[in-house]
C-alpha cells in the first residue's frame, strides 16, 4: 500500500481515533474543500465533535450535484436518488415540478439539472432548510416557498403539476432515538419524525395531491419497504393509482402515484 502524504495521513489518524470508518475519504474531501491550514484543522475539529460530515463540508453530494447544506438542515441521502430517477423515468416532458419538504431543495435542483428546463417551486415548513434551498435552486430559477406543506405554494399551480416530489419525514416517532447521532442530533426533528408509524405526513400529502396534480400528472414519495403497503393504501384513498418501485442497491422503495 503506497504511503499518504503527511498532510493527509495526519488528518486519517485524527479521524480514524475518532471513529470514523471511512476515515481516508473523508480526509480527502476535507482537503480539497478547505481553502487554508486554519480551515483544514478547524473542519477536522468539527467532524471529531460528531458534526456530519456534509456539514463540515458545507456541501453533499448528490444526483451529480453539489448541494450546498448548512448546520441544522436535513443532509440528502444518496438512496433519495432513486426517487429522483423514478421522477424522470415518469415524466420525462414534465414542465412544471414542485419539491414538497425539500429541505436543502437537493431533489428540485437534480430533478431541474436533469429535465428540460422545468417551472420549479418548492417549500418546506423550517426556515433554514428554505434559506438553503434558495442556493441551491436559484440556478434553474427556482422559488422556494416557506409554509406547512401545500398551504406554502401558490395557489395557481393547483392542478398544473406534473411532477410532486415529496420527501416525506417517516420514521417513526418512537424510533428517532434509534437514528445514528449524526442525524439525531444534527439534523431537524421536523425532518425525520413521521409520527406514530411513520407515515402521518405522507398521508396528508396523498390526500390532497389530486387536487395539485395535472392529469397524467404523478406523486412521489420515499418510504421503508415495512411501510409500503400502507403507503400504497394512503395513495390510492387519495384518488391516485398507486405502484411501488424498489433499488435493491440503495435499499430505496418510492411509491408512485398517477392522477387518471
Amino acid at each position: 500500500m503506497p504511503l499518504l502524504p503527511p498532510l493527509l495521513a495526519s488528518v486519517v489518524t485524527v479521524l480514524r481515533s475518532a471513529g470514523c470508518v471511512f476515515a481516508e475519504d473523508e480526509a480527502e474531501l476535507i482537503l480539497s474543500t478547505a481553502r487554508t491550514p486554519d480551515e483544514i484543522a478547524t473542519m477536522v475539529d468539527r467532524r471529531v465533535e460528531g458534526l456530519p460530515l456534509e456539514h463540515v463540508l458545507g456541501w453533499a453530494g448528490f444526483h451529480g450535484l453539489r448541494i450546498a447544506v448548512e448546520p441544522g438542515v436535513f443532509v440528502p441521502r444518496r438512496r433519495t436518488e432513486f426517487l429522483v430517477d423514478q421522477a424522470v423515468a415518469q415524466a420525462r416532458d414534465a414542465s412544471l415540478v414542485v419539491d414538497l419538504c425539500c429541505g436543502s431543495g437537493a431533489v428540485g435542483a437534480a430533478l431541474a439539472a436533469s429535465l428540460d428546463g422545468p417551472e420549479l417551486h418548492a417549500a418546506d415548513i423550517d426556515p433554514a432548510a428554505v434559506r438553503c434551498a434558495r442556493r441551491n435552486v436559484a440556478p434553474y430559477a427556482g422559488q422556494v416557498h416557506e409554509g406547512d406543506l401545500f398551504d406554502a405554494l401558490p395557489g395557481d399551480l393547483r392542478g398544473r403539476v406534473d411532477i410532486l416530489a415529496a420527501n416525506v419525514p417517516y420514521v417513526p416517532t418512537g424510533e428517532v432515538g434509534l437514528l445514528p447521532a449524526e442525524a439525531r442530533d444534527h439534523e431537524p426533528l421536523v425532518a425525520l419524525d413521521g409520527g406514530s408509524d411513520g407515515l402521518d405526513v405522507l398521508r396528508r400529502v396523498a390526500a390532497e395531491a389530486a387536487r395539485w396534480l395535472a392529469p397524467g400528472g404523478c406523486l412521489l414519495v420515499e418510504t421503508s419497504e415495512r411501510q409500503a403497503p400502507l403507503a400504497l393504501d394512503a395513495v390510492a384513498r387519495g384518488g391516485l393509482t398507486g405502484r411501488l418501485t424498489v433499488s435493491d442497491e440503495l435499499y430505496a422503495n418510492v411509491v408512485i402515484g398517477t392522477k387518471a
